[in-house]
């Protein structure tokens, strides 16, 4: 597949009137979230048909049927017009008409069609607000489906090995496969973005217009700006602190990259270093907790692990991922002998807390409640509360330290309802996308189950591999990577477990916990593997510099992604637990093993390491991932005995 590094042509600008139609459907779907998240829970033949069809709405909205850069015009409404009529259909059908068909043995005729006009709507909102990858690949599974004897596609038997085939499926059993029952598009994926998603994505829709963002990368450039590579190092901590809220690496990579990256370049860091630094250290806050860019509800879901232990058990790797990321930052800083900023060009630590300290209390708050045991949905609704409270009380503690009147009281409230709506239409707009692919990835869902594709998949896998587990693992890392060019992060891993999730589980045995973990790991590599690396494009755009050029520093900076699943496959107590002394020394392990691959990598540690220490140091590693506690001792003495030579020849340098 083909990707387009150029810069887009600019958005033609909507008329007035549907920008306020926009926002309207927008500030509804947030209220109806709202209220079902924490007033009225409603079932999930209610909740996820109204979802989709608010989402089906402002899909048809945003996105004109000619793209985003031409006017609609008369021929755009024409084709856009019935399509929101069908949106509305859609999203009203079930919940109308739940008690008849509840009540049926067979579908009726006008269930099948609306189970049709639903699937047709679906594929094509997925075309405009996801891309033609994800509806192609929706479309082939659907023809999949008809393809057999019985099917509505006999013909296509023929060309599938025989391990693919299957009996075929008519028009009417696939139709209601797909929306009459919990099992299609109205199953887990599209249930996780109508409830948990959602509301996360409307609490960082908060936190973004109250000011948040700019507080974490202000923290960020206090905190680390005079260390050596300072821009760089904030842009590493401050990805990982807006990511834990995002859930986004390409919108992290525009949010956070639009203030580190300049300065990365002023201090030193060639153009495509530092579009790679901040693609690779954005791509963590997909997998950084909360949030994991929705993989954590997903998980929790498919795993029927509690959303708190996936959380608590993600916090170690993805620290371990960003100290990777922070360390080949600094090596690559002293190597090219670069200094910090100074102190006039740097907010203090402490004005930075001081005017955005009530920013941590909505976090403090989201962390508490997950802990006491709320569901993920309550804990978002009173987390969005709890930063619309912090939020008015600064206002109102400025208000009153600044001299009170009634006009700037005016002015307060005036501001603070602009804010409110405006939050309310940014995150049902940043739902879209995601609840498009997740409704995509209800029909896989649904054709996987029933075709039994998922465990034909899995027999293949296990026959390519001969039943090697590090064969596997590539395989399902080469998966991701091709899966990557055409489907969005969360759609990719969904799609990606549905079909080796079986074979890892059943076959190699691994905890399912980590075969999800690995999964998900993997799906991120589109973010920053050439020769689609959408994160590294992103990166480029604003460093100025050259797409695949850029792609490749991320995939440099962006090891641990591919290293740490594998430590968890090898080291399972690290995940699951175990002894105390064995959880430490799988995590002292880990922290070696990825340090001296850093150092491997950049060829420099305290001071530049000969070739035959470099070549010396990766049996070192591969010895730390080896299920063998022997062998992972040597591993570990052979590593630091490497880098302790480095270090004392640095010192001997500089004693001379």
């Amino acid at each position: 597949m083909v990707m387009d590094t150029e810069v887009p042509q600019a958005e033609h600008p909507q008329p007035k009137l549907v920008l306020r139609v926009i926002a309207v459907v927008g500030i509804a779907l947030s209220l109806f979230q709202l209220w079902a998240a924490g007033v009225q829970p409603l079932g999930l033949f209610y909740q996820r048909p109204i979802h989709l069809g608010f989402i089906l709405v402002l899909c048809f909205l945003i996105y004109p049927a000619f793209g985003r850069h031409r006017p609609r015009g008369a021929l755009g409404w024409a084709i856009d017009g019935p399509l929101i009529a069908a949106s509305v259909v859609v999203g009203a059908w079930l919940p109308v008409n739940i008690d008849i068909i509840a009540n049926q043995i067979f579908p009726r005729d006008i269930d099948v069609w609306i189970g049709i006009l639903t699937m047709i709507v679906v594929l094509e909102g997925a075309r405009r607000a996801v891309g033609l990858g994800m509806t192609i690949i929706g479309a082939v599974f659907i023809a999949y489906a008809f393809a057999g004897a019985r099917g509505e596609l006999p013909f296509l038997a023929d060309w599938m090995p025989g391990i693919l085939n299957h009996r075929g499926y008519s028009l009417d059993r696939l139709a209601s496969q797909m929306t009459l029952g919990a099992e299609g598009i109205f199953g887990i994926p599209l249930g996780v973005a109508a409830t948990f998603v959602f509301i996360f994505v409307l609490f960082g829709a908060f936190l973004e217009v109250t000011g948040a963002g700019k507080f974490f990368i202000d923290l960020a450039y206090a905190a680390t700006g005079r260390q050596r590579g300072g821009p760089a190092k904030a842009a590493v901590i401050a990805s990982a602190g807006m990511g834990s809220i995002s859930g986004s690496a390409i919108a992290n990579v525009v949010t956070t990259g639009a203030f580190t990256i300049p300065l990365m370049k002023r201090l030193g860091y060639r153009p495509a270093q530092a579009g790679g630094i901040e693609a690779a250290a954005s791509t963590g806050g997909q997998i950084m907790p909360p949030l994991m860019g929705a993989g954590a509800f997903l998980m929790s879901e498919f795993t029927r692990v509690p959303y708190v232990d996936i959380v608590l058990v993600s916090i170690f790797p993805a620290v371990l991922y960003f100290g990777a990321v922070y360390l080949l930052v600094h090596i690559a800083a002293v190597k090219q002998g670069m200094t910090g900023m100074t102190s006039d060009e740097l907010p203090s630590v402490r004005s930075v807390l001081a005017e955005g300290w009530h920013f941590l209390l909505p976090l403090l708050a989201l962390v508490a409640l997950l802990v006491a045991g709320y569901s993920p949905m309550r804990v978002g609704f009173y987390a969005i509360v709890s930063i619309v409270a912090a939020a008015s009380a600064r206002a109102l503690w400025v208000f009153f330290t600044d001299g009170p009147t009634m006009e700037k009281f005016t002015a307060l409230c005036r501001r603070g309802i602009e804010l409110t709506l405006q939050a309310l239409e940014l995150g049902a707009r940043n739902a879209v996308a995601v609840s498009m692919a997740c409704a995509v990835a209800g029909i896989i869902v649904g054709v996987v189950g029933l075709t039994g594709l998922g465990l034909k998949f899995s027999a293949m896998m296990i026959a390519f591999s001969g039943g090697n587990l590090i064969l596997a693992i590539l395989l399902v890392a080469i998966a991701s990577l091709i899966l990557g060019m055409g489907l969005p992060v969360t759609a990719a891993y969904i799609v990606l477990i549905i079909l080796v999730g079986p074979a890892l589980t059943q076959e190699f045995g691994i905890p399912i916990l980590i075969a999800h973990l690995l999964v998900f790991w993997y799906s991120q590599d589109s973010n920053v593997t050439p020769p689609v690396a959408l994160a590294g494009f992103a990166g480029a755009a604003i460093a100025g510099s050259k797409p695949m050029e850029t792609s490749v520093q991320a995939w440099k900076y962006a090891k641990g992604l591919y290293l740490i699943p594998l430590f968890m496959i090898f080291n399972e107590e690290i995940i699951l637990g175990g002894p105390l002394p064995l959880v430490l020394w799988s995590g002292f392990i880990a922290i070696v093993a990825l340090a001296a691959f850093a150092a491997a990598l950049e060829g420099f540690l305290f001071r530049p390491m000969a070739l035959w220490q470099r070549a010396l140091i990766v049996p070192g590693v591969i010895a730390c991932f080896w299920p063998d506690l022997m062998v992972e001792v040597a591993g570990v003495a052979l590593i630091l005995a490497i880098l302790a030579l480095n270090w004392w020849g640095a010192r001997a340098t500089a004693q001379t």
